[in-house]
């Protein structure tokens, strides 16, 4: 029996702008329906529209029935006896759906009291026990706490409790992990799971992250323009898929257990609701676009088995047995001449040998004083060879912008060395950090901040060659452009008019003006959908192999990783906990930290996902102001549990340096029990080796 009914969705802003366009689907109890597409496909408005939460002035029609009950129309006063009791809402971003200025306690007690008759002691007891349930650590003792005062991941799992609350028939999850570390994902994740169990309770799951969907949904829709263009269970869509634009969007998606290769771009952008194509709105970037499909827009029209496609080419697909590697053009990269010579042969670009970064903590509004210091880079070394790239990974907090800070500066390290380019830090006067800096340039996380709005992208990538004197500036910016796929004309567009890919290239662009040798990469991806995320990525690996560039890569995207970098450090509170090449790292990872890590990341594969065993960890990141002794993850190791006492001394005793691996030269771990461990399998087996 179904719980949710949704028939023939619209929603349309002023100006006549329809964000949702006839969208239709059902939940039954215990399933959970994933919706995925890209930024602006109309999945959060969606959500929205159901749960009454759109501003005044949207309009919205159609149909929205929970058990039999029509929602559209209703008055607010009856919406509220709904939302939190019959159907709730988890929300994106859980520090701006708290209050700030209440406990996180008194607003569970408050959800809990305002659908059930209790009273207020009894409520605050059932609190603590719902922040037991989703995994908070003294849930008695937390729940006095304010949302500022909890982690992001304890923030999520706070929401989570305030939403199964009431024993709810229906959960709406919005993009519930994306602002978190993958080892948070996967603990929220299983929180979520946990939840279902308990309440029985459908679940909606929106996301962009199509790893998160293979492993929770039992059906998938996927949405374009406002409306669904395929729907059925989530085997079927993921290892058939009928519609070009579901192809794509699944042979874009870097893997940690994929070959490498180019990655399969999904070109050009979606359309903007005010301004739809003629016909399927997809056609315009559909490499199997043929003249009818601008005709007329197809309808979601049922193929057998549960699936709906609208494609007029889909009967063509299943009978040829496409795939989006088939239908997408695959760019061809051009191989490195540097990367012929052997690693050890090449120029070092940059060097670090016991980079430390203390920062005072201070307390006091008026009179400030010191009360402690915050460890955020303890002592870390590695190097980076010409033609190289190495990736900087670990959660949020770990020390990695604070690495990338201390490089970029270019000034005398508050410890240990900085070699850029062969040239000390410590040792630059001026004039030779200004030269310096021509060659190391950094291309930012967020490419909309990164770029002043108020000039236009010619402009903007002039600036650099300005201030280094350069001349005939017109002919470089053209070039430039060109170099990362936009046209010389657009440079007098202001940043505002370009999509977020397209932005990013601009930011590239501007990296590239002064033919630097290294590039710093802060998360240059992380802010993109996954269609626009891979033609971002071919084009680094592109420049990186045509320009002989090296790369710094910062990231807590894994598989990205995988796909980009050659080498990959992993930072754990200030340390590197595992260094080595890619290969060795992703196949065999020895410090349990890399191993938790590669078992928590998604895989766009339900039956993988289904076997996988993973490795959950328990607790948040410790604070960089008060790090353990002796090894600083054992709070949270799963092997330390296993120890002997005697073995246990040493870590609490002992801190670990990184020590090469006998199976291979270039891997290390910094771990006094390192084993080797497969943890990316098909069966979900951990062999060791």
């Amino acid at each position: 029996m179904s719980i949710l009914q949704v028939r023939d969705l619209t929603v349309t802003f002023p100006g006549d702008i329809q964000a949702v366009r006839g969208v239709s689907y059902e939940v039954s109890r215990g399933e959970v329906l994933g919706i995925v597409g890209e930024s602006g496909s109309g999945k959060s408005v969606t959500s929205l529209a159901i749960m009454g939460l759109l501003p005044r002035d949207a309009v919205v029609s159609g149909s929205v029935k929970l058990h039999d009950r029509e929602l559209i129309g209703v008055d607010e006063d009856e919406l509220v006896k709904v939302r939190g009791k019959s159907i709730s809402m988890i929300f994106q971003d859980p520090l701006s759906a708290f209050t700030p200025v209440y406990t996180i306690g008194d607003q569970i007690a408050e959800a809990v009291r305002i659908h059930q008759k209790m009273a207020k002691d009894k409520a605050a007891k059932r609190a603590v026990e719902l922040l037991d349930l989703v995994g908070i650590p003294h849930p008695d003792v937390r729940a006095k706490s304010f949302p500022h005062e909890f982690s992001g991941g304890m923030r999520q799992r706070a929401m989570i409790a305030m939403a199964i609350a009431n024993d709810p028939d229906l959960l709406i999850c919005d993009e519930p992990t994306t602002a978190l570390d993958v080892t948070i994902q996967a603990q929220v994740l299983e929180v979520l799971k946990t939840a279902q169990r308990e309440t029985g309770a459908g679940i909606v799951m929106i996301t962009h992250d199509l790893g998160v969907i293979a492993g929770m949904a039992d059906r998938v829709l996927v949405m374009y323009a406002g409306r669904p263009v395929e729907q059925g269970p989530v085997d079927e869509l993921y290892y058939r898929p009928r519609m070009p634009y579901t192809m794509g969007l699944l042979a874009s998606i870097p893997r940690i257990d994929g070959e490498e290769g180019p990655l399969v771009p999904i070109e050009g952008n979606p359309p903007s609701p005010a301004a739809l194509p003629p016909g399927c709105p997809f056609a315009p970037r559909c490499p199997m676009r043929i003249d009818s499909c601008d005709e007329e827009e197809p309808p979601l029209t049922p193929i057998g088995g549960g699936r709906h496609v609208a494609c007029i080419r889909s009967r063509e697909i299943e009978h040829k047995g496409l795939t989006g590697a088939d239908v997408f053009p695959v760019p061809v990269i051009p191989p490195s001449d540097v990367v012929r010579v052997p690693r050890e042969q090449r120029p070092t670009v940059l060097e670090l040998d016991g980079l430390v970064r203390h920062y005072p903590l201070m307390k006091g509004a008026v009179f400030k004083r010191r009360v402690g210091t915050v460890h955020a880079v303890d002592g870390i070394s590695f190097d980076i060879a010409e033609g190289e790239t190495l990736a900087l990974v670990g959660e949020s907090g770990c020390g990695k912008t604070t690495t990338l800070q201390q490089i970029m500066r270019l000034e005398p390290p508050q410890g240990g060395r900085v070699v850029v380019l062969g040239k000390d830090s410590a040792h630059l006067d001026r004039a030779a950090r200004k030269s310096l800096r021509g060659d190391l340039q950094i291309v930012f996380q967020d490419p909309m901040a990164a770029l002043d709005p108020r000039m236009p992208v010619g402009d903007i990538i002039a600036e650099p060659l300005r201030a280094h004197g350069h001349k005939d500036v017109a002919a470089r910016v053209a070039e430039l452009l060109s170099l990362v796929g936009l046209a010389p004309e657009h440079a007098e567009r202001y940043p505002q008019r370009f999509s977020g890919g397209q932005r990013q290239r601009i930011g590239i662009a501007r990296a590239l003006a002064l033919d630097p040798k290294l590039l710093v990469l802060d998360e240059p991806v992380s802010a993109l959908d996954v269609s626009i995320q891979a033609g971002v990525i071919n084009l680094l690996e592109k420049l990186k192999n045509t320009l002989g560039l090296s790369y710094l890569f910062v990231a807590h995207d894994l598989a990205v990783v995988r796909h980009l970098a050659d080498r990959v450090a992993v930072m754990y509170l200030g340390k590197i906990a595992e260094i080595g090449a890619v290969a060795n790292v992703y196949d065999r990872p020895a410090h349990p930290y890399t191993q938790a890590l590669l078992s928590a990341i998604p895989l766009p594969d339900p039956e993988m996902e289904r076997t996988r065993k993973r490795i959950l960890l328990e607790g948040d990141l410790p604070s960089p102001a008060d790090p353990p002794s002796g090894c600083r993850f054992r709070t949270r190791c799963p092997k330390f549990a296993r120890l002997s006492e005697a073995e246990r001394r040493r870590c609490v005793d002992e801190e670990p340096s990184v020590v090469r691996l006998a199976s291979a030269a270039d891997h290390g771990a910094a771990c006094h029990y390192a084993e080797e461990i497969e943890v990316i399998t098909a069966s979900g087996d951990q062999e060791e080796k």
